[in-house]
């Protein structure tokens, strides 16, 4: 699918995080309003066998097994067509008696994203010490997705070289923490996703999240970090594609 021609007078916002699992016209016709709405860009991202083949057709793709394929028979994947692998990592809120298995699954796919040299798409909750001592022992290059830690895990996931990306959640009344966070990523490595089809932001909650929205939460994000929204749709961009692989 063809995201990379702005509409008229638009912003050029990166969805760096977007999950696809319905139809193909269903699809098609978010990619549309995406489009129209100036989101220009989108990574469609896996993470099962379903979500995996929701990206199909996409021009920027993240194929991986998450934290919840832990422990599972699963089978091996073309990355050919990839520009990440993910998401991975791990997850103690929603999964903690899995948590060995989450480790060496985690573990396995940063290995293969090192020898395939791709960069990497980092699920964590509830899970920070884990998480950095995973990445300590295997460095690795990537996007710390939707990120909803404190400042300190910022900076130190700031210090081993990630970018951060930043959803709508950061529009949510009581997300003063990923606010916080989100006024400290420098320019140079902060990025912005949707997570669709969950977490829409404020205005649009109670809604489907899609990647047309991520307007709002660049909007917010601008206006937090006091740079006028046009820069910041342009800054953020150029990061994600920067961490993704240049311009295609």
């Amino acid at each position: 699918m063809d995201e990379s021609v702005p509409a008229l007078g638009a912003p050029c916002l990166f969805d760096t995080h977007a999950h696809f699992e319905g139809t193909r016209g269903e699809t098609a016709a978010a990619v549309d309003r995406a489009r129209a709405a100036g989101v220009t860009r989108i990574m469609a991202v896996g993470g099962s066998e379903s979500l995996n083949a929701g990206t199909e057709g996409f021009e920027y793709r993240a194929i991986g097994w998450d934290r919840d394929q832990a422990g599972k028979e699963l089978p091996a994947l073309d990355y050919a067509a990839a520009a990440a692998v993910g998401e991975i990592g791990l997850d103690y809120h929603y999964s903690p008696g899995t948590r060995d298995a989450q480790r060496e699954l985690f573990a396995r796919q940063l290995d293969l994203a090192r020898g395939l040299g791709l960069p990497v798409v980092i699920h964590t909750r509830d899970a920070d010490n884990d998480t950095l001592g995973i990445l300590r022992e295997i460095p690795s290059k990537g996007i710390i997705h939707c990120f909803t830690g404190s400042p300190s895990f910022c900076r130190a996931l700031l210090d081993l070289g990630f970018y951060i990306s930043i959803s709508g959640i950061v529009t949510f009344r009581a997300a003063e923490n990923v606010r916080e966070s989100a006024r400290i990523v420098p320019d140079g490595r902060i990025i912005v996703e949707t997570d669709s089809p969950f977490l829409a932001p404020v205005p649009m909650r109670g809604n489907p999240n899609e990647p047309a929205y991520l307007v709002h939460t660049a909007r917010f994000l601008a206006d937090l970090r006091g740079t006028p929204f046009e820069d910041f749709a342009a800054l953020t961009t150029r990061n994600a594609l920067s961490i993704l692989g240049g311009i295609r």
